[in-house]
This record gives C-alpha cells, structure tokens and sequence, in this order.
C-alpha cells in the first residue's frame, strides 16, 4: 500500500482557445514538478475557462481530444501524471471533465456533476451533466475529483466519501469577486466537516474578458488546518507532500502566503483583467484620454501599472470649457506615470458640427446635444488614433456613471475595455488614494504618488458647460452608490432602501435612471468584474421594460 505521494498544484494563466500554449505551458509545469506523482490542473484548463460556446464547435471539442490524445503517451516517460481539465465527448453529450494521463494513456475521466447556471456561469448550455462520481484509483490511493461547482453543495462529495475516496482534489475556474475567498473557505470547511477528508482546492490565474481568476489555491488536512496557501494573482507551480497515517492522509506544512483583501485585491484584479486583455489579445498598448479628472487619472494609473509607460498614450483633448486645473492636472498626471500625453483641441470639430447642424438647431436652445458632440469628437478622435496607430481605446467611466446613464453614447463610452466599469465613484476615489500610497506588487508603474492630490479632492465635472460639476445632474455620490448598491447588487424594494435612511424621490428617481439606462449599458465595452452583480454577464435585464417607469406597482 501507498503510503506517501506527492501532487503538484499548477495554478497557471490559461489562454481561452489557444490549445497548443496551453499544454506548452503543462508541459513546463511537469518539468517544474519533476519527482511529483501527479500534477493537477484546474478546470477546463486545455481550453481555457470559461470556453463559452466554443465547446459547441464539433471542430474545436476535435482538435481538444486531438491535443489529449498527442499529449498523453508523454505521460509514459516517468513524469508525474496529469490529472487535467478540458472538454470531453463522450457519444452524443459534452462534459465538463477532468482527465487522469497516466502511463501514456488516458486512464480515467471524471465529469462535473453540478453545472451552475446563475451569474456569470452559463455551463448548462453548453455541457451535459456527469453522473454522480465515484473516486479515481491512482497509485493505490482513492482519490475524488470534484469539480468546482460540486463542492458547493454536499451530494457529490458526500458520494465520493460513501464510496471510498481518501482524498479530494478540486480544480476550478473560480472568479475573483470582492468578498469570495471567505466563501470558498467556508464551503471547503463544509465539505472537510462533512467527509473528514483533506480537500486541495486549485484555482487558475489571469483574466478572461471581464472575469478574472485570482487563485489563492490551498490545501485543508482533515483537522480543517490549512498546509498549504498559494499567492494571489501569481502563476505557480508547487509541490505537495503527503502520507497516509492511521487517521488517512495529511499534507505536510508548505507555504502559507500572505494575500491581499480589500482595495488591494481590487485594484490587483484591475490590473491582470487589463494587462491580459491587451495582451491575450494582441494589442500592442492602450490609448485613453487624460481629462485631469479621477477616473481617467485612476485609469492611467491602473493601465501603467498593467503594462508598463510605454505601453500607454494619453490623450489631452480640451474644450473652450476645459479649465486651467484640468489642464495642469492631467499635466502632472502623466508626467508622475511617466507617460506620453499629446494634446488635440476639440475646439475645431465642434464649430464644425455646429456650422454643419446650424439650420437644424436654428430656434432651439443649446443644451444635451451640443454637449454630446464635444464628447464624441473625443470618442472620433480616441478612435481615429487607435485605427492609425493600433493602440487599444481604454474607456475610463465608472458604475456609477454607467448605472444612470450620465455617459455619451460614441462618445465617452467608446473604447474596447473598462477597468472602472464595475467599481462605484466612491470606490474610485478610495482606490485613487490607495494607490497614491501603495505599489502593488509586480507592478510597471512609479513609486509613490500617480497623480495630483487635486485630481482627488476637485468636484468632479464632464466640463462640457460653465461652472458644470457631476452634482448638478446626480444626487451626492455617496448617496447615488448607496442606492445603486441596494438596487443592483442586494435587488432590494424601494421600501427597503427607504428604510435604510434614503429619501424615497432619490430612490425612485434613482430607480427610473438605472432602468432607462439599459440600452445603453448594452452598447458598453466589457470590463473586469469586481462585486457581486456586474453589467453584462451578471445582470441582464431587458432594455424595453415598462415596470422602472412606475416604480412600487406591479
């Protein structure tokens, strides 16, 4: 009997699609795990997570089994086997499976029982449940492969104990979302608790459009101890060691790294969901415009520390309404990031539209539409230099904005990514004061502070009219994010919020802007997914939707 093994948790950044990479990469992990038993990968690892209707593609789930199959006989050369993530076809249905390459075959398949269907998760459109699984035999030791969303809830581990696993081993494709390592922690507890078996938990790293995987894989022995903490947000590659004692196996102690919670992990999610979209990609940097304001100023910031100065081109494009400050701010905003800044005026482009439209406008006050223009001559330009030079247009507004509409559409919202689109303006401004006091770790940007204590204390202002500040229009942030939180993300009632001490015309009015927004929201650019309801994959609601317009009947 086995009474010692050691198992290699791969916590590596997979590219959705780029099959080939993917297992140069694994292959690189067993040379790292070189007198491992066996290494695990996380879910769907071959493919990347998640693959979306990719899977529905006969030609793709082909050249997966086609990848397998090429890569397996490796696993005869006195390696470590592979207990690997990817899609698997077995008849006429598609799993979500998990592989174990032993021997230079493939000695065993495991399929996720427990497909979520909620949230971001979509996967019961594109595969077909497993069975509930028993353990696999590897090496003499009985061990249970859940997969993800099958340690949520006790069936299919309370299975794999009845029937005789010794140990679990979890791989995932679990999204960061601010607040979910203490609920990983507390279903793995539960699932520890209910087997009284040890429990790795392996997640990947990077980002994938607008998820991003944080990792903070782990081991939990039976005694709820943990042995082993990975680091967030970092690719490793790192050996366990186990043996079998009179109580089962235990996990030796590894290392425990320290991980970051808070504006911290949120600002890091920022910069790996930015820097590996450029980068998966193909974009050789990001063009945004530096208004002198906090949220373009806090997404330079993020973008420099995602892709280093030369990665990034602000642009100053000022109106006759431009101020002084702004101008000095955006100034000194890319000289602290080290970054190049041009400038072109808008001023020309908007005589011209106003030359151009004169005898439609002719009678009408000056108002919305002359404001719109200003900012999308700014979107045209952004545009026209990402076409000429290939840069990226990064988009700079936040959820606040974005909630109630108070963005231009073709205008401030063009670009192909948003590092602020799920992240409220009051978080924006604890965010731009973290940064200005923290270097994250890994990060290309500057010590100390990016930008001007100016660009954080100012009222800030679209500055498309005199004197005009975000106030003028919005109710105060911190009670306009207060209020968007209880609608969006807690979907509490009016009455609800009432009772939290907002008064009902701000609720109400705040309501009907949230709802004659969605047509909007639909045209946004992706971005990376921070709380818990986020625009997009999170929540959808429909753009034609009478019940915002009176809110409190039904």
């Amino acid at each position: 009997m086995t009474d010692a093994v050691s198992i290699a948790l791969a916590q590596l950044n997979p590219t959705v699609g780029r099959l080939e990479p993917n297992l140069a990469r694994l292959r690189q992990a067993r040379v790292t795990a070189a007198g491992a038993d066996l290494v695990l990968t996380s879910e769907l690892f071959l493919c990347g997570y998640p693959p979306e209707d990719l899977v529905r593609k006969p030609q793709f789930v082909s050249e997966v089994r086609r990848c397998i199959e090429a890569f397996a006989p490796e696993t005869a050369d006195g390696g470590p086997a592979v207990l690997l993530g990817a899609p698997w076809q077995e008849g006429d249905r598609l799993y979500n499976a998990h592989l174990l390459l032993d021997g230079g075959r493939v000695a065993a398949t495991r399929f996720k029982h427990d497909l979520p269907n909620y949230g971001v998760f979509d996967e019961k459109r594109v595969f077909d449940p497993g069975p509930l699984p028993g353990p696999i035999n590897f090496r003499d030791i009985r061990i249970g492969v859940p997969i993800c969303e099958d340690i949520w809830t006790p069936d299919v581990t309370e299975c794999l104990a009845e029937t005789g696993a010794e140990m679990l081993l979890v791989p995932n494709g679990s999204p960061f979302e601010a607040g979910k390592p203490d609920v990983r922690l507390t279903h793995a507890v539960a699932r520890v608790v209910e087997t009284d078996l040890p429990l790795v938990y392996l997640n990947q790293v990077g980002g994938q459009d607008e998820l991003v995987f944080d990792g903070m894989s782990f081991v939990m022995n039976a005694d709820r101890s943990l042995a082993v903490q990975l680091p967030a947000w970092e690719e490793q590659v790192t050996v366990t060691r186990w043996r079998r004692g009179a109580d089962g196996w235990n996990c030796a102690p590894g290392e425990i790294a320290p991980l970051e919670t808070g504006l911290a992990a949120v600002y890091a999610a920022m910069v790996t969901g930015l820097r590996d979209y450029v980068r998966k990609n193909g974009f050789p940097g990001v063009i945004l415009g530096l208004s002198g304001g906090i949220d373009s100023a806090l997404s330079a910031a993020v973008a420099v520390d995602a892709l280093g100065p030369d990665g990034v081109h602000c642009v100053m494009m000022p109106s006759p309404y431009t101020s002084t400050e702004s101008l000095e701010d955006a100034t000194e905003a890319a000289r602290m990031l080290g970054v190049r800044l041009d400038t072109v005026a808008i001023g020309p482009a908007m005589q011209a539209f106003s030359d151009m439209l004169a005898a439609h406008f002719d009678g009408t006050a000056s108002g919305i539409a002359e404001e719109n223009i200003q900012s999308r001559a700014r979107g045209l330009t952004l545009m026209a230099l990402s076409n000429k030079l290939g840069s990226m247009v990064l988009s700079t507004g936040n959820k606040s904005e974005m909630s109630v509409g108070y963005a231009t559409l073709y205008g401030d919202m063009c670009g192909g990514y948003s590092v602020l689109k799920d992240v409220y303006k009051t978080a924006v401004f604890a965010l731009a004061r973290w940064r200005n006091s923290n270097r994250p770790a890994g990060a290309s940007g500057p010590e100390g502070t990016v930008m001007p204590e100016r660009v954080i204390t100012k009222p800030p202002s679209a500055e498309l009219k005199p004197d005009q500040t975000d106030q003028d229009t919005l109710p105060p942030y911190h009670v306009l994010d207060a209020v968007l939180e209880g609608l969006i993300e807690n979907e509490a009632t009016v009455e609800e919020i009432v009772a939290a001490g907002h008064e009902r015309d701000t609720v109400l009015r705040v309501w009907r802007m949230l709802d004659r927004a969605e047509y909007k929201r639909r045209q946004a650019p992706p971005g990376v997914k921070i709380g818990l309801r986020a625009f997009g994959r999170d929540r959808r609601y429909p753009i034609t939707n009478a019940f915002g317009s009176s809110p409190g009947a039904s």
